[in-house]
């Protein structure tokens, strides 16, 4: 049913110099659901997930989030809209704590600016929803360690809090596992789970096993187009994905 679905492209293409990376693109996310964005190197999964997130624009086609077009928007603007993505190289500020990370991303979601002159006073009305955000990415006992000094995987842990902050309607999410031990890995896509209980997720993910664990639909690409799309048991039986992995040298 079409009133189900929170995000759509109609043939969305990218062309860089007169290479395709994107080539007529047709998805539909159905809201409430965790989508999975595979494919081996060089599938244009990145370029996609550019073009939804609005840092790149497309050469052709349209992007429709909960029926409205945000083809040419910009990205501050589709974050205000409720579409917000998390970034593949953790996206926090080092030196600030993670209760200070929240916090200022809490200002953000409420349309404050970034006021780092107020009193402490008047941010620590922020302090309760902060450590419910902390604890809620198992981070509770971190809110007082500075960014820098946290592990990779909490690291990610907490930017996954800050984009909560946010309050999103949609989560994009660029490679979450990336770079990470198999605890972390277990972490992140347990916190995934909870953070898409009432969001949609789309995400970007090279682990196959988070993608079966997690998706209730995946689209695979292969050479900038759609190859196949469905459940984890339907695309990993399907003859054209097994060949696009194999022959980039992907089990």
């Amino acid at each position: 049913m079409v009133e189900d679905v929170i995000l759509e492209t109609e043939n969305l293409t990218m062309e860089f110099r007169g290479f395709v990376a994107v080539n007529g693109v047709n998805l539909r996310i159905r809201r409430g659901t965790i989508h999975a964005l595979i494919g081996p190197n060089g599938a244009g999964k990145t370029t996609c997930f550019n073009l939804l997130t609005k840092f790149l624009t497309p050469t052709a086609g349209r992007i429709i989030y909960n029926r409205r077009e945000i083809t040419r928007t910009a990205p501050a603007d589709i974050a205000r809209l409720g579409l917000v993505r998390s970034f593949q190289i953790s996206a926090v500020f080092p030196h600030l704590t993670a209760l200070q990370n929240v916090r200022i991303a809490l200002q953000r979601g409420r349309g404050s600016s970034f006021d780092f002159w107020r009193s402490e006073r008047s941010l620590d009305a922020y302090n309760g929803r902060a450590h419910e955000l902390l604890d809620a990415v198992g981070l509770a006992e971190f809110a007082s360690t500075p960014a820098v000094e946290l592990s990779y995987g909490r690291k990610r842990a907490l930017e996954i809090a800050t984009t909560l902050a946010l309050e999103p309607e949609m989560m994009l999410l660029d490679e979450p596992t990336a770079g990470m031990g198999h605890e972390d890995i277990d972490r992140i896509a347990q916190l995934i789970k909870r953070a898409s209980q009432n969001r949609t997720v789309l995400m970007v993910e090279h682990n196959l096993s988070v993608v079966a664990n997690l998706s209730h639909t995946i689209t695979v690409l292969a050479r900038g187009e759609v190859l196949a799309e469905g459940s984890y048991a339907e695309v990993s039986k399907d003859p054209a994905v097994i060949q696009a992995y194999m022959g980039a040298g992907h089990a």
